[in-house]
């Protein structure tokens, strides 16, 4: 029995604990939202208790991290491959906020939301700050990766927070915050995805970094949709909506269209990646990061169809998330059992994979 309950075990698996692992959440909420979009209330409990669950013993995890391993948490923050995953604590809570606040529980979604919100200021600043300064004369072009999409994600996060709670809360306030937030975010892409394509341009792609983080590249399309479409709903009379209801609109549906055209790529680079150049199939906690995008598409279809009447998006809405829950299924068997294998082998070697280094979204 001590050898199943062992602590060193566990102390390691908290050392070495992905900035990025609150991705599981975010996969993991967005496809519970989308199944009860579709009233697959079975199917949406079981990944929402699922998030949840995930989100309890991560949040453990984290401060038992920061607690006994600070230094390896600074040197999180201050590596470029891995500081932009801090962004999915960000997301995760408002990606479960956005669950909750189509339930009962609204004033648990509206404390996640203004966590999240706080957050998002500090690590906004920071980890930009400390990536734009921390690199000495070295170029810092070489480290960027498909996980630097998260500081999107994590910004239109909230301002589909903002736009969520506006209708019921200041929304004179609230609503140009969630516009606001929302420009700044598409801003942030344009930015992003010219860095992440000039590195690709640039620098050697190998199996290792060429990781499905990438597929962020569609996800920070897709949440910028979901926002859209939220911001869309506040009260025609508010002046912000009066001022870019169209621009959000029509940008809303170019951005979902980029979404959409980004997918082929996205399988073509999985094809090189394990077909061309052989790179075996496994486990690595990026996984979540195809899951993630998959769903958030089909969420954001389904939300933008029915505010605009468009009944192709709606339909492709309703079968990506049926092809996201599978994916999740398959990513959750192959997590469990290497962590399962992990565990039996004594805790040696790290339950991370060695593909994930620069990937740890």
């Amino acid at each position: 029995m001590s050898q199943l309950v062992s602590m060193p075990r566990v102390d390691a698996a908290m050392r070495n604990l992905p900035p990025a692992s609150f991705a599981f959440v975010m996969a993991s909420a967005i496809t519970a939202l989308g199944f009860r979009i579709i009233e697959r209330d079975v199917i949406s409990l079981v990944l929402f208790y699922c998030s949840m669950g995930g989100a309890f013993l991560l949040t453990v995890a984290t401060i038992w991290r920061f607690v006994r391993y600070r230094a390896s948490v600074i040197s999180d923050v201050k590596n470029p491959t891995k500081t932009f995953g801090f962004f999915t604590i960000v997301a995760a809570a408002n990606v479960l906020g956005a669950y909750l606040s189509s339930t009962e529980f609204t004033a648990f979604a509206i404390a996640l939301f203004v966590f999240a919100a706080l957050v998002w200021l500090v690590l906004t600043y920071l980890l930009p700050a400390l990536v734009l300064f921390g690199h000495g004369e070295r170029s810092v072009m070489a480290d960027v990766n498909g996980s630097w999409f998260l500081w999107v994600v994590g910004t239109q996060s909230v301002a589909t927070a903002a736009a969520i709670t506006a209708p019921s809360f200041h929304p004179e306030l609230l609503g140009p915050a969630a516009v606001g937030l929302w420009g700044v975010g598409i801003a942030l892409y344009l930015l992003v995805a010219t860095l992440v394509t000039l590195r690709m341009l640039v620098n050697e792609n190998s199996p290792t970094n060429l990781s499905p983080t990438y597929w962020i590249y569609m996800g920070a399309t897709a949440i910028s949709v979901l926002a859209g479409s939220r911001i869309l709903l506040l009260p025609d009379d508010l002046p912000i909506m009066a001022t870019t209801g169209a621009f959000v609109s029509g940008m809303s549906y170019l951005l979902w269209a980029l979404g959409l055209w980004w997918i082929p790529l996205l399988i073509i680079f999985g094809i090189w990646r394990h077909g061309v150049r052989r790179a075996p199939l496994k486990y690595e906690t990026a996984l979540w990061s195809i899951v993630f995008p998959l769903g958030m598409y089909s969420v954001a279809s389904m939300f933008y169809g029915v505010e605009k009447n468009l009944a192709f998006m709606i339909g492709i809405g309703h079968a990506g998330i049926w092809v996201a829950g599978i994916v999740w299924l398959l990513s959750t068997v192959a997590m469990l059992r290497t962590g399962f294998s992990w565990w039996t082998d004594g805790g040696r070697g790290n339950p991370r994979q060695p593909s994930a280094t620069t990937a740890d979204a």
